[in-house]
């Protein structure tokens, strides 16, 4: 299940991150029930062991300009795949690549473009990388939320 190494404070800390990765650790603290000096030195060492991998912007594509959003279903030799991700990220248009682990289609790539002419060139790179392209889907919308489980008020300490 969850790493031994995470305890409800830690999940109330990440739960707090992904809804406002801005949010101060004042903040978070008064959520936790815990000092401001607390949250700081558990979000440095989230931080510190991977488990909180990076703070980003979550974009609106379609109103910066960008509105197609499509999803490339590929597959990738299985020793290789992992070892692609970098490369495929370095794809101009490409803003996310998932590494699937069941199933023909082994990786999930998700584009953003203007028009067809700014995808078009992301589907022909991956296939001059060696991928198949099984399958594109284009994506009308993407919502996010956080994680249910790291939610204290759902899931208080048992």
């Amino acid at each position: 299940m969850g790493n031994e190494d995470i305890d409800e404070v830690d999940e109330a800390i990440l739960y707090a991150l992904q809804e406002d990765a801005r949010m101060a650790s004042g903040d978070i603290a008064e959520r936790t029930g815990t000092a401001d000096s607390t949250v700081r030195k558990r979000i440095q060492r989230l931080e510190s062991n991977g488990t909180i991998k990076g703070y980003r912007a979550e974009v609106d594509y379609q109103r910066s300009g960008y509105p197609l959003r499509m999803l490339l279903f590929c597959t990738a030799a299985i020793p290789e795949r992992g070892d692609l991700l970098p490369e495929i990220l370095g794809i101009d248009g490409v803003v996310s690549v998932q590494e699937l682990v069941t199933g023909e289609q082994n990786l999930l790539v998700t584009a953003v473009g203007e028009s067809d002419s700014d995808i078009t060139p992301v589907a022909q790179e991956l296939l001059e990388m060696g991928l198949t392209v099984a399958d594109e889907v284009l994506v009308r919308s993407h919502e996010t939320t956080p994680f249910g489980e790291f939610d204290p008020e759902t899931h208080p300490e048992s």
